[in-house]
């Protein structure tokens, strides 16, 4: 299956920017019972976020249901090795996302504690940053 990347965007290449402060938005579980929630700040790629889905599903062997809530919308543009400097911004290498502590990145629900832990522990190895496991306080 592809991987996530956006259809259109506005512009072609972006700055790099810094990822500062706590996320915004999009920090209590919305959709599921069980979340995986960023703990530090790091821009994590398409490649990344696919990993993590797998790990899921596949622990979860398709049972209950998933919710990816991060999308890579950052372009990151890289130059081939042994470039000198100059001649403008290299090609567009990958998508990422730019993820802030506090953010729910992936949800599940209708499985039970234990395996909604475990998958997310496994998803949380393929990912660049310390996360956490929540629940939905009833």
């Amino acid at each position: 299956m592809n991987m996530l990347s956006p259809k259109k965007t506005k512009f072609r290449k972006q700055f790099k920017g810094r990822i500062h402060g706590n996320a915004k938005g999009n920090y209590n579980l919305n959709y599921g019972s069980f979340g995986l929630k960023a703990l530090e700040p790091e821009r994590v790629t398409s490649r990344q976020i696919e990993a993590a889905r797998k790990a899921i599903t596949r622990y979860l062997k398709r049972a209950g249901r998933m919710w990816i809530r991060i999308f890579p919308d950052v372009p990151v543009s890289k130059k081939p090795a042994e470039v000198r400097m100059g001649k403008g911004k290299g090609s567009i290498e990958f998508w990422a996302c730019r993820v802030k502590p506090g953010r729910i990145m992936f949800e599940v629900d209708g499985v039970d504690i234990k395996d909604a832990r475990k998958a997310m522990t496994l998803a949380a190895a393929k990912l660049p940053i310390k996360c956490k496991f929540v629940e939905r306080n009833i």
